[in-house]
């Protein structure tokens, strides 16, 4: 019998705020696709196994193409024509324009290039923990330690200057916390968009050492650099803090987890990947079928939208063994964090040498860190942010 998910859940159970919500995990054990009909009356579907959710990113026979996504998965919005993505922003598009965006950035995010930034990294890391420590407990971890040290590293490779960087983060927080005003929503993005526009000549006029500025050199124009430059810093700084933050909170909530790491430092590579499997921050993605697809013993049809639970895949325990424990040891890997396909994340490898750097740094400098509140004060993004997080993590430690 076909499950269907009446209402896509908005919050975490209480006491469980790593947990896909309570709903998700039901649709998962009904099967790996229910269906989801959509406020508007769409009938689209939802897909909570791995091995369907990796088909559906590596079928081009489902599209990311922005235009296409019009139903949402928590309003109604009516007759809205929804625009193609703007010139750049090739998240939201498919072959061949993806390709002649994402291609140029290729190699500039190797594993090589990116370890050769594990010096910066371990830099900046140490400079935020140094202010920690004079600063004195208690703190709040996401404003001292998560976000500044990926938004330090995003902004370098862009090449946004220093003096700009504290004005430029605020915007593209606020744009991104799933807890803005439509109104402030949109001045925040139009905001980041100027910004971005004055960079891209800015580094036409001038040229430094960064990426952006390599990019200047291509036949790639100022509007498709700043599209480009937008999905970058999106990709680049929300998630990894994100990360940092939430994955610090599971490790103070798995006190045998924390001291594993503390005393292996070689766990640390297997601890990152276990973080992104167990926490999986970006939640979810929506693809548009492009023709009937059989799917699961379903016929997905032309035209309907596919709602990809990457957080409910990481919990399959048809792919992982006991998919609820955070287990640093795992030896059943191979997640999908960073998606799959030609989408799968182009910076995954800087955010995982932020992360091996960061994660070990934090709880070695800091023996006893504790949370400063209970664990059921902390403050948690809302289901609807595109990535899921804590809003602030107040810690504590023995001065």
């Amino acid at each position: 019998m076909e499950h269907t998910v009446t209402t896509l859940p908005t919050a975490r159970r209480p006491g469980c705020p790593f947990d896909p919500p309570q709903e998700l995990i039901t649709a998962r054990e009904h099967g790996p696709i229910s269906r989801y009909p959509f406020p508007d009356g769409h009938q689209g579907w939802l897909v909570t196994g791995f091995d369907l959710v990796r088909s559906v990113l590596a079928d081009p026979r489902f599209s990311s193409r922005r235009e296409l996504m019009r139903h949402h998965p928590y309003i109604d919005m009516g007759d809205i024509e929804v625009p193609p993505a703007p010139p750049g922003e090739f998240l939201l598009m498919d072959e061949p324009q993806h390709g002649r965006y994402r291609k140029p950035l290729v190699g500039r995010f190797t594993v090589r290039r990116m370890r050769l930034l594990t010096e910066r990294v371990e830099q900046i890391t140490a400079d935020h923990l140094d202010a920690m420590e004079e600063a004195g407990p208690p703190a709040d971890l996401v404003t001292a330690f998560a976000t500044p040290i990926p938004a330090i590293m995003i902004c370098e490779l862009l090449g946004v200057p220093y003096e700009d960087r504290g004005s430029f983060q605020k915007q593209v927080e606020s744009f991104m916390s799933g807890e803005t005003s439509d109104e402030d929503l949109m001045a925040a993005y139009t905001a980041v968009q100027q910004y971005l526009a004055e960079l891209v000549a800015a580094k036409r006029a001038n040229p430094t050492d960064d990426v952006l500025s390599d990019l200047t050199d291509s036949d790639l124009t100022d509007e498709e650099l700043k599209g480009m430059s937008l999905i970058l810093l999106a990709a680049g700084l929300d998630t990894t803090a994100n990360m940092l933050a939430l994955g610090t909170f599971a490790l103070l909530r798995n006190p045998a987890q924390l001291a594993a790491l503390r005393a292996e430092p070689a766990l640390a590579d297997r601890a990152v990947e276990e973080l992104l499997r167990y926490l999986s921050v970006a939640k979810s993605f929506m693809r548009t079928a492009l023709e009937d697809v059989e799917l699961g013993g379903r016929t997905i049809e032309a035209g309907s939208t596919v709602i990809l639970s990457y957080n409910t895949a990481n919990r399959d325990p048809e792919r992982f063994t006991d998919p609820h424990v955070l287990d640093l040891r795992r030896q059943d890997g191979g997640h999908l964090a960073f998606g799959h396909g030609i989408h799968q994340c182009l910076g995954q490898q800087l955010a995982r040498v932020e992360m091996r750097v960061a994660f070990p740094a934090l709880v070695n400098r800091f023996p006893t860190l504790r949370l400063a509140v209970p664990a059921d004060e902390v403050a948690l993004r809302p289901e609807t942010a595109d990535i899921y997080g804590v809003k602030s993590l107040p810690v504590t430690w023995d001065a």
